[in-house]
């Protein structure tokens, strides 16, 4: 403060004084009066040193009331504010302060990104969702066989159809045992991969034996079907590390027929080991998981939620989205072939690629959903973010196709014997890596028929003229993919720029 209250004398009486000295004014007397005079502006005022003080709270207060619950929340009482600043209460005060000090609402401060990752794990799983791919290469002659369906080799037919009952079945188990994992924690995760992990290795195996194929290809089935039980389990658990080591044979083993051929015994056995490692791995993961003390569930018996745990109709539209990527990448691998007969080549290369390029797509999901609640802090209007999000969108969407059109050139160069990717087959699985990240973008705020729908139609657009033998099967892809990429572009672009999408 800048001292006491100086008081400004009134007119003196007849018999008082002469006229303009000043006496002092006894305390009694100062109590009864009706009120203060103004301070003329020339006298200092300790009300400027108190609005200098308080100038941020003054000037982020909304109403007048708030700097007086501040001040007498503060201890300042109803005699000091007579005594120091001449106001009748504290109401009158904080009045004088609100008009005092302009408003200056203070930004927010920053909060950490909640969805800020580390890239190096999803450029693990982006190396462990590819080296799958090699056990193909390693147990090709296992494969082959005369021409079956289609004008596929025989091994072929069936080995898709038990990829296909696979891929599905373990998107939608994946997405069940993550919400036992909000719900119930590790362990009821833990017995829900254990229990549906069964169930669809079964189902993808019978998917083969129901098609006739070589003896070879119903067990690599075999083993195609227990390997994705094993890694869907291992991958959900976050044991990337330990799905990494059972995929080692078989890496070690395709790096090795770059320079040697290996023998029939080899080519064998190393996918073999990868298998059996992996499911020992997911095995210990599983016992661990499910002897570990079970946590309270978040919500339990919470909206969308049964009393037993989440319903499984939830986790339907996630297994038909990986069904219907399942079949527009098999289209993309296979579909030369099944248009041109057994002396077209595969693309496989591409699907590589792809499949490679899975862990960044991971990745600029997480960056994705922290820049659009970026935008959301930085908006005051819905246009101003549906805009912000909309170049967020852009941003994640083009980096990532960027990315991907590189490996694909990567991928075709460094392939033993790969043909180099035309314009339109690297704009065809470009198109295909958008329809698949943005599905994903869309699953991960929850909205799940949409993707999964689009990419079903999109699967049936690309196999009918297959099934006709019309048009070309590049041209087919490029045209189902970039329109259903508009549609689910569309859809992410309209959904992120609700605010009730960022809670």
């Amino acid at each position: 403060m800048s001292g006491p209250l100086r008081l400004v004398p009134g007119p003196e009486p007849a018999h008082g004084p002469r006229h303009g000295a000043e006496r002092p004014e006894p305390a009694g007397e100062r109590r009864h009066r009706r009120g203060l005079r103004p301070v003329p502006s020339w006298a200092d005022d300790p009300l400027d040193d108190l609005a200098e003080r308080l100038a941020d709270v003054c000037a982020a207060a909304v109403h007048p009331d708030e700097i007086a619950a501040f001040l007498e929340a503060d201890g300042l009482t109803g005699e000091q504010i007579t005594e120091r600043f001449g106001r009748r209460d504290v109401f009158e005060l904080a009045a004088e302060l609100h008009a005092r000090v302009p408003r200056g609402y203070p930004e927010p401060p920053a909060r950490p990104d909640p969805w800020r990752a580390a890239p190096g794990r999803f450029l693990l799983r982006g190396v462990v969702f590819t080296l799958p791919g090699l056990g193909y290469v390693l147990s090709a002659p296992f494969l082959d066989g005369p021409s079956g369906r289609f004008g596929l080799s025989a091994g072929t037919v069936p080995l898709a159809a038990s990829a296909l009952v696979g891929w599905a079945w373990n998107q939608a188990l994946a997405h069940r045992a993550y919400r036992w994992l909000a719900l119930g924690g590790t362990p009821a995760a833990a017995a829900c991969l254990r229990v549906g992990g069964a169930v669809g290795a079964l189902l993808a195996f019978a998917a083969a034996l129901a098609l006739p194929g070589p003896v070879g290809a119903t067990v690599f089935a075999a083993g195609q079907s227990c390997y994705l039980a094993a890694a869907t389990a291992l991958l959900v658990l976050g044991k990337e590390r330990e799905l990494l080591y059972s995929l080692l044979p078989t890496a070690v083993g395709a790096a090795a027929m770059l320079c040697v051929e290996l023998p029939v015994a080899a080519r064998a056995a190393l996918p073999a080991a990868t298998v059996l490692i992996a499911l020992a791995y997911a095995a210990h993961a599983l016992r661990r998981a499910v002897a570990g003390r079970r946590q309270p569930p978040d919500d339990p018996g919470g909206a969308g939620e049964s009393a037993h745990g989440p319903r499984w109709r939830e986790s339907v539209p996630y297994g038909l989205f990986g069904l219907g990527c399942a079949v527009l990448t098999s289209v993309a691998v296979l579909g030369d072939v099944l248009r041109y007969g057994a002396g077209a080549s595969l693309t496989g290369p591409s699907v590589i690629a792809l499949t490679l390029s899975m862990g960044l797509a991971e990745w600029l999901l997480y960056r994705c959903r922290g820049l659009a609640l970026a935008a959301l802090s930085q908006s005051t209007t819905a246009g101003g973010l549906l805009l912000r999000v909309a170049r967020v969108l852009a941003r994640c969407l083009a980096g990532y196709l960027a990315v991907l059109a590189v490996l694909v050139h990567a991928t075709a160069a460094v392939w033993p014997g790969g043909p180099h990717p035309s314009p339109q087959r690297l704009l065809a699985v470009v198109a295909l890596g958008a329809v698949m990240w943005l599905g994903l973008l869309l699953q991960a705020f929850g909205t799940a028929w949409t993707p999964a729908l689009a990419t079903l139609a999109a699967a049936g657009v690309e196999t009918l003229p297959l099934a006709l033998h019309v048009w070309t099967p590049t041209s087919v892809q490029l045209a189902a993919c970039t329109a259903t990429a508009v549609v689910l572009l569309g859809a992410a672009t309209a959904l992120l720029g609700r605010i009730t999408a960022h809670r």
